[in-house]
């Protein structure tokens, strides 16, 4: 049975998202280009402000609307936590919840493993809505503004990409593939744009759920892309890097990685002239995002899985060697790391001068 467990009574302030200057991070990536390019700097030497146990092992990603962090984990819990590492309330399914939520205006969105996306309140945990598909949900879900109101996209492995009215949970379209979707689609002007296992890197009208046009990478994309104008980045199975022109559907480029049998399933991170992204050969890689031609390379100790983000020409990422890193985003080099202990899966949410990330024993780690 779903439980609602409201842990403290808290007088938060409702939030604008989107507004300039907020220390939020609203997507699992910060924004709905899934660039992972956060408009703040790092500090120089981070130091762990605390640690929130959520008790069971997760692979989601922390989100933020700047008063409470939110993650799911594979108990199928969503747990919402202060900014002082404090437990507000926890929501309780069946199924567990590898997908980062989305936070969309007083909302929590987030699908899960048992193929249903819910909508909770932000400030209560109060189940709101429930949508479901025909299959696992695995990836965050993205937000789009139509005149009618705020639709929220995810792919399911039902083989469709879904729109939903935020504020019902109601369909207003499907978009079959021919595969699963494994990632999480990015949202640029009135496009979305989605890698599916069928090999594809799919351009998809958001007010219409026609296909526009697409891309044939001939390789399972379980990764999600991120935007910048009109490229597409995302990686494949097979460990390479595409960019992709939406305007036209053509590769501007591939590059590989130093193994050719690696696999890319991290979502790359953009800023001026480079994209940075992470590998199961264990190495972060830097490529020229006009050329492809790679910059620098960073190996880790362990297969890199989340998504790394850029704050301040420095990046920041985790990898499955337990360490958190940041290097400088022109040289390569090191600059900072951080042993958990633990495998990091999840992708960091920067927020302000603090950033979050999570274990895969659970534990949310705070750093400023």
């Amino acid at each position: 049975m779903r439980k609602l467990l409201f842990i403290l009574s808290l007088s938060i302030p409702v939030l604008l998202a989107g507004q300039p200057g907020r220390a939020d991070w609203l997507h699992f990536r910060g924004s709905p280009e899934l660039d992972g390019n956060a408009a703040t700097t790092l500090p120089a030497a981070p130091k762990l402000l605390w640690s929130y146990s959520g008790g069971s092992r997760t692979v989601s990603s922390p989100v933020t609307d700047g008063s409470l962090i939110f993650f799911g984990d594979n108990d199928g819990v969503i747990h919402a936590v202060t900014t002082a590492g404090k437990p507000a309330w926890k929501f309780e399914t069946l199924s567990t919840i590898e997908a980062p939520p989305l936070i969309a205006g007083n909302r929590v969105i987030f699908g899960s493993l048992d193929g249903k996306m819910r909508a909770l309140d932000s400030r209560t945990g109060k189940e709101l809505w429930v949508y479901t598909t025909e299959n696992q949900i695995s990836g965050s879900a993205n937000v789009v503004s139509t005149p009618s109101g705020l639709r929220v996209i995810a792919g399911s492995y039902d083989y469709n990409l879904h729109s939903v009215d935020v504020a019902t949970g109601k369909g207003t379209w499907k978009f079959e593939t021919n595969n699963f979707i494994n990632g999480t689609p990015a949202v640029s002007g009135n496009m979305v744009i989605i890698g599916g296992c069928d090999g594809y890197l799919r351009i998809v009208n958001s007010l219409t759920g026609v296909e526009v046009r697409n891309n044939l990478v001939d390789v399972y994309i379980a990764a999600s892309p991120a935007m910048s104008g009109n490229q597409a980045f995302v990686g494949d199975y097979e460990g390479t890097l595409h960019c992709i022109d939406i305007t036209n559907g053509s590769t501007r480029w591939s590059a590989r990685g130093k193994n050719e049998t690696s696999v890319i399933v991290a979502t790359p991170a953009i800023a001026g002239k480079r994209v940075i992204v992470g590998s199961e050969d264990m190495n972060l890689y830097c490529f020229d995002i006009d050329t492809g031609k790679e910059i620098w390379s960073f190996r880790t100790k362990g297969r890199i899985t989340g998504s790394a983000v850029i704050a301040g020409g420095k990046t920041l990422f985790g990898s499955r060697d337990g360490r958190i890193y940041i290097v400088d985003i022109n040289s390569g080099k090191e600059l900072w790391k951080f042993d958990t202990g633990k495998p990091v899966a999840s992708s960091p949410a920067v927020a302000g001068k603090v950033f979050y990330i999570l274990t895969e024993d659970g534990r949310l780690l705070a750093f400023g």
